[in-house]
């Protein structure tokens, strides 16, 4: 083990006696008492020593024996300690790789940060290469969340979509003004590639014996009324295979962001449709006008917040896939001007086919609206 004290995180004496380490309240740990010696050799931990040569540099500093260990065993319980060449083979593999490293070390420094055990972060990072994502939508929401995807180190990212670029398809980071014209899962798999910090490892999927699974479907439509309000019927076969998915899309001017589908866990499209219904009963009618016929407008999807909504999404879906604690059955919603997000905790509904209702038993049905709280709280 070579011990390096999360680089993410900055210190900073409160006093002589007291380091902080870490700004932020959700991370920030305040570590004392801390004498002139130890505070010295804290600048000692920077991943380019291991264990016996700090001993020994802590013994010519006149620290007793047993002290390193000791603040080294404090320090990994509070979570501020990563280890500079841990992680397995993976990660030495991915280490290997100075080009990609390099691109993504913003992204290890960000998972470092949050995750308490050391190679932790590392660990999550070589995982992600080697995961596969399908993004359905290549419009200004899916095509910049499939780069962010992709950007991020996720292995494989898949966009599916029909047609041709439009020039109200195009936006920064997502499909460029010279993709007009072009069928938009071409365009917006060009946009992938570029966005890609290098090739990923190669998957036993990749050699022709089995495709590599699907960790995730993310549904982003151009038409946000599909985010808005999902039809149960095109994801059937997605919960037949118990593919998680999550919902991202802009409507008149108002973001949508989930709910991530645990399919059997948590509230599908199905539950928010027979939710709804139960609380509006025109609204199955409505829906039905305005899903039929051909849209010949340009949608309202006003490029920040498409922008925002893909990076939310983004995040929701990265996180996931690291493994955090899903964020399932809750959708976030944002309109302009304000751009408060508002979070939505939905229910699993006991008629729905899905199944999830069982995980939800004592619970509400219907769709808890929060409207006061934010993201920020």
């Amino acid at each position: 083990m070579h011990p390096i004290l999360k680089p993410a995180l900055r210190r900073g004496w409160r006093d002589l006696n007291t380091v902080q380490i870490g700004v932020t309240r959700a991370h920030a740990r305040v570590l004392g008492p801390v004498d002139t010696a130890t505070g010295s050799f804290l600048t000692l931990l920077d991943g380019t020593r291991g264990l016996p040569l700090l001993r020994e540099e802590a013994s010519r500093m006149g620290l007793p024996d047993g002290h390193v260990d000791r603040l080294l065993h404090r320090l990994t319980r509070a979570g501020l300690l990563d280890d500079a060449t841990g992680g397995g083979p993976a990660a030495d593999a991915l280490r290997s790789r100075t080009e990609v490293m390099d691109r993504l070390r913003p992204d290890l420094a960000a998972l470092s940060a949050v995750t308490p055990a050391p190679n932790q972060g590392i660990r999550k990072l070589a995982a992600r290469r080697v995961t596969r994502v399908r993004v359905r939508g290549a419009g200004r929401v899916g095509a910049v969340l499939a780069a962010v995807l992709s950007g991020a180190g996720v292995g494989r990212v898949d966009v599916l979509d029909g047609g041709c670029v439009e020039p109200w398809d195009v936006a920064p980071g997502g499909l460029p003004p010279e993709s007009v014209g072009r069928r938009r899962d071409a365009a917006a798999g060009a946009v992938v590639r570029r966005a890609a910090p290098g090739r990923p490892p190669r998957h036993p999927g990749d050699r022709g014996d089995g495709e590599r699974p699907l960790s995730l479907v993310v549904l982003a439509p151009r038409d946000g009324l599909d985010a808005f309000a999902p039809d149960p019927g095109v994801v059937e076969p997605l919960i037949s295979a118990g593919t998680p998915h999550l919902y991202a899309g802009v409507i008149e001017g108002t973001g949508v962001v989930g709910p991530l589908v645990l399919p059997g866990v948590s509230a599908c499209a199905g539950c928010l449709a027979l939710a709804r219904a139960e609380e509006d009963a025109a609204w199955p009618r409505l829906l039905a006008q305005w899903r039929s016929g051909h849209r010949r407008q340009v949608p309202a999807c006003d490029l920040a917040l498409a922008t925002a909504v893909a990076g939310l999404a983004a995040a929701r879906a990265l996180a996931f896939l690291d493994g955090a604690d899903p964020v399932a059955g809750v959708r976030w919603e944002a309109s302009t001007p304000g751009f408060d997000w508002r979070r939505q905790r939905t229910r699993a509904h006991p008629s729905c086919p899905c199944g999830a209702s069982e995980q939800d038993k004592g619970e509400q049905t219907a769709v808890d609206r929060e409207p006061h709280e934010t993201m920020a709280r």
